[in-house]
This record gives structure tokens, sequence and C-alpha cells, in this order.
């Protein structure tokens, strides 16, 4: 019944299928709210270049295996990691995923605000976990936004948030409050299919990741239509002495989200949701857990392989599994390149 009622719901308009859940009382679409989230987010950029209203130059020296010892002279609070491997090589640009500034990891596209050294990470270094976890946290990132926009605009869906998952649990995941009508309803195939889709338009746009830290205060006018997020500053904000609270962006989608995140949305080449699950929890509201799987282009899998990783991303990732993966994807730092892509 809920099967059939669901699929009543589902229509084809103008930017796809989307999908209904219970309306609101009086408040923002979600579009307004994303746009209003979008809106800020550019406007305190703008507010915090402004503090620098004169170029001062910094000194960045390179410390890879490549051009060791290389001295580029940037733009403080301008320049980014990625600017720096312009400078270097093509290769650079195409394979960097994140940097390390002074053994800090950094976002490719964070502006970097003193003389520092830097170097860069790819999926092929030979530990690759925080490439790994970024491109985790990116491809869960992007699956918000594909939920958020997935019912029509007169109906809300709360984003709850991305759990921490390491590569070796199976799938990336993200937890959402969906109306309680739904509570009975699973997903469908082609519910999943359309779901994908609108996220391989989003990987197809080639769009960047930036970052912004912002005070407490900045943070919550933007998320305060989302208790859940309001919840998140607060903890964020007090786990620093200055209060500060990081927020990710790609193409107008804001999140609260420590990062780092890969550098562009184009990075994820096979990419698929694929299951969604209620979650057994203390809270009024149910809780589903949506997941997925990516591989990224620089490690395309063999169709017999993705097929694999597709199955396996479709088991509830639990709590449990996830610090069983973490536990067990710290034994098998010393495997092969092979079995380290594989286990993504």
């Amino acid at each position: 019944m809920a099967a059939r009622w669901a699929a009543r719901c589902l229509r084809a308009g103008r930017e796809g299928r989307r999908f209904v859940s219970t309306p609101a009382a009086s408040r923002l679409t979600s579009e307004e709210i994303i746009q209003m989230r979008n809106e800020l987010f550019t406007k305190e950029k703008e507010r915090q270049l402004s503090l620098y209203p004169r170029i001062e130059k910094i000194e960045v020296k390179y410390t890879g295996k490549s051009h060791p010892g290389s001295l580029l002279i940037m733009n403080k609070a301008l320049s980014t990691p990625y600017n720096c491997a312009m400078h270097l090589s093509e290769w650079h640009c195409k394979k960097s995923v994140l940097a390390l500034v002074d053994g800090e990891v950094w976002d490719m596209y964070r502006p970097l605000t003193k003389s520092c050294e830097i170097q860069f990470l790819t999926f092929k270094d030979e530990d690759p976990e925080e490439v790994n976890k970024a491109y985790w946290r990116s491809c869960a990132m992007i699956m918000a936004c594909v939920l958020k926009r997935a019912f029509k605009d007169e109906y809300s869906v709360n984003l709850v948030k991305a759990p921490e998952v390491p590569v070796i649990s199976g799938a990336f995941c993200y937890d959402v409050i969906l109306d309680n009508r739904l509570n009975d309803w699973q997903p469908t195939k082609d519910n999943l299919n359309s779901l994908t889709k609108d996220a391989s338009k989003l990987i197809y746009k080639d769009l960047p990741f930036e970052t912004l830290q912002v005070e407490a205060k900045v943070a919550r006018e933007m998320f305060q239509h989302n208790k859940y997020k309001m919840e998140m500053i607060e903890q964020k904000a007090s786990q620093n002495m200055e209060g500060i609270v990081t927020l990710h962006r790609f193409g107008d989608f804001v999140d609260v989200s420590e990062g780092p995140h890969i550098p562009r949305t184009s990075f994820c080449f096979q990419y698929e949701i694929t299951a969604a699950h209620n979650l057994q929890t203390n809270q009024s509201e149910l809780i589903r857990r949506f997941q997925g799987v990516s591989l990224p282009v620089h490690l395309r899998a063999h169709h017999t392989v993705w097929h694999k990783l597709l199955e396996r991303s479709k088991w509830l990732v639990t709590e449990e599994k996830i610090v069983e993966a973490a536990a067990e994807s710290h034994e098998e730092k010393g495997g092969t390149e092979e079995e380290k892509t594989l286990s993504i």
C-alpha cells in the first residue's frame, strides 16, 4: 500500500522526478532555504575578503617529491593550494585531492593565510586514508544536496548529519528525517535511480568545494530552520576557543562540515545512491540513513568489481560497523595498492 502511494507521489517535472512528504504549516521552501544560505555564505566570504584591503605576499615552499624546494610567492588570504599546484604542473592540478599545509590537512580551495610549507595528497599515495575520508565526505554532501531538492518545494526534508564513515564500511551515508507518513515506505529502485541521476548532473557540472570558517552566530543564521544543524553548530563552536564553525559549499548548496573535501564534484566517476534504511534511535521522529557508493575518476573499477561494491553498499552501515571498519582499516594500512583501491 505504501509503495503504491509513493509511486503516485512521483512526478516528472522541469527539474526531474521529485518526491512528496507532508507539508509544514508555514515556512520557507527547500529552495528558498538553499538560496538564503548561499547568499549568506557569499556575503560572509566577501566580508572576510574585505579584511585584507591590500594584497600581501606570502612565501609557500613546496616539499613534495617532484620539484622539491620550489618557492612560490602567493597572495595572502586569496591564493589556495590549487593556485600553488597551477605553478607546479598540470599533473599536480589534476591529481591532487588535498594539501598538507605545515602538516595540517587542507582543502585545495581553502585560502592560505600565512607563509608555509605545502605538499599534495593523491588517491595513489602509500597511505590514502585522509584522501579516502575526504572523498566519502564529499560524496555524502552531494547526496544531501540531491535529497534536499528531491521533494516538491511546498514540502520539507530535514538533513540531520553525515556520519564519519570509513570507506571500508562499504557506503557513504547521510541521515535524513522524512515525514512520518512515509515511515512504512522504502524507496523503490526507480526512486534511487532518479536520485542517482540528479547526483550525476551535479558531478557533471564540475563544481568546486569551497570552505569558509565563520563565527557561530553566522552559522546559526544560516541554519536557523534546522534544529539538528543548530545542535551541531553549538557542538562544533564549543570545541574551540574562538567559537568557529566550518562550512562548505559547492554550487549553491551549503552544509556544516569540518571537511576537508575533494576539490571538485567531477572527481567522482562511478556514483550511485543505493539504499535507505530506518534507524532505531531514541528520537521521536524516524531517521532514515541514505547510503551510496562511488569511485573517483582516478580509480575506475571493472564492472564486475563495481557490481560487488554496489551490492555491499546496500547493507545498513551501523555505528558498530563503523567502529569495526575503522579498526580494520588501520590494520590494513600495509596492504597493496590494489587492496587499498578495492577497499573503496
